[in-house]
């Protein structure tokens, strides 16, 4: 019998398609939104991780259509709280990149990221909007596991993957145009550092997650079939 390839590292034309249509997903009306979900999502989960981290506790987790969030917690370190969110979201996105090119285990994988999403909506959902939020995120890391080719799994959660860490470098540039909204700013007042340079900082991060997925392509020249 032949054997079966482990891997499942996309070649670098098949990266590049998988980038283009992750950057045009985020782009599209409508067709965005659930995905803008799901940086925010791990956008204020790395809010909370960072709380817990740092003796902090979380009190709940807010999440509106828009894509907006807000993570409600006491204690912990102000500055590493605020930083977390789009630093963590960029490292989520290149997480579940690269547990997506993992032939084997991508059915596990997505359960349990359905699970990670399940467990924040027990504990720190109280709205109906972040509810229903978290459960259509549930049911749509739940949905793919009907599909029967692994090969179509592991392509959309690359997909997915790529299209938070574009969300996460695209959403702080927006910052840049909003006067005293958003972490930059809460950053500027607790340090001597202006708010566009927070920025500068995630987009930096964020690109370095980007390039290390890349990274991988170019080590890894697999095709998937």
């Amino acid at each position: 019998m032949p054997n079966v390839p482990l891997s499942a590292t996309p070649s670098r034309s098949r990266f590049m398609i998988e980038l283009l249509l992750a950057f045009l997903l985020t782009r599209f009306p409508y067709i965005s939104i659930p995905f803008k979900w799901f940086e925010s999502y791990f956008h204020e989960l790395s809010h909370g991780i960072a709380t817990l981290l740092t003796g902090g506790s979380v009190s709940h987790i807010q999440l509106f259509p828009n894509g907006a969030g807000f993570c409600f917690s006491q204690g912990g370190s102000s500055i590493l709280i605020a930083y977390a969110g789009y630093f963590g979201a960029a490292l989520w996105g290149y997480s579940i990149f690269l547990m997506a090119t993992q032939k084997q285990t991508i059915r596990f994988t997505l359960t349990l990221l359905a699970l990670t999403v399940a467990a924040s909506l027990l504990f720190w959902a109280r709205d109906v909007l972040t509810i229903i939020i978290l459960s259509v995120l549930i049911i749509l890391f739940l949905l793919p596991l009907k599909l029967k080719n692994s090969s179509l799994l592991n392509t959309l959660l690359r997909i997915l993957g790529l299209m938070i860490i574009l969300n996460a470098m695209a959403s702080p540039m927006v910052l840049l145009g909003l006067s005293g909204q958003g972490d930059a700013v809460m950053l500027a007042k607790m340090t001597w550092l202006p708010a566009w340079l927070w920025v500068m900082t995630w987009l930096a991060f964020s690109g370095f997650m980007l390039w290390l997925c890349w990274r991988k392509v170019d080590r890894k020249k697999g095709v998937l079939k």
